[in-house]
């Protein structure tokens, strides 16, 4: 039976079960607290994106993506905890004495999951203090300094 009493059979079912589940999942979506986040959504343009994002952070997230860390300070926890958007290896600030590529990359991939697991999600920066090459990896290849320098004068 529809609104005005009159009985439609089989072909008033669909409608009806389609608008209702329609109106609890807008009630659901509604209550639930989770609502469409742009700023995770590749297909919106860039502006919006950012616009979303930044509407979302409070000050003190805000604050944290605007810092950078040292390494020996960044722990996942610090990173979830403080938002913390950039860690540094200062010069000579390796994961351990002779750390090859796969210590630096367990202690990368530990940071960035700690970053990873703070309310926005926002990947974090790694920066390397590496002017006259990167040479804190253990048995990495060095380029010349002055290879570079001839390149760029």
């Amino acid at each position: 039976m529809d609104l005005q009493g009159r009985n439609r059979g089989r072909a008033g079912i669909v409608p009806s079960i389609f608008c209702y589940c329609a109106c609890v999942a807008v009630v659901a979506a509604g209550a639930g607290g989770d609502e469409y986040a742009k700023h995770k959504d590749p297909k919106q343009p860039l502006n919006t994106r950012i616009d979303d994002l930044l509407r979302r952070m409070t000050l003190a997230e805000k604050i944290g993506q605007m810092s950078q860390i040292e390494r020996v300070n960044a722990t996942a926890e610090v990173m979830r905890k403080y938002s913390i958007g950039s860690v540094l290896s200062g010069g000579g600030s390796v994961p351990s004495p002779n750390a090859a590529a796969p210590e630096w990359v367990k202690m990368v991939n530990e940071i960035q999951r700690g970053a990873m697991s703070s309310r926005l999600g926002i990947p974090m920066l790694y920066g390397i203090d590496a002017v006259h090459g990167h040479n804190n990896v253990y048995k990495a290849t060095i380029f010349p300094h002055n290879v570079g320098l001839g390149c760029t004068r």
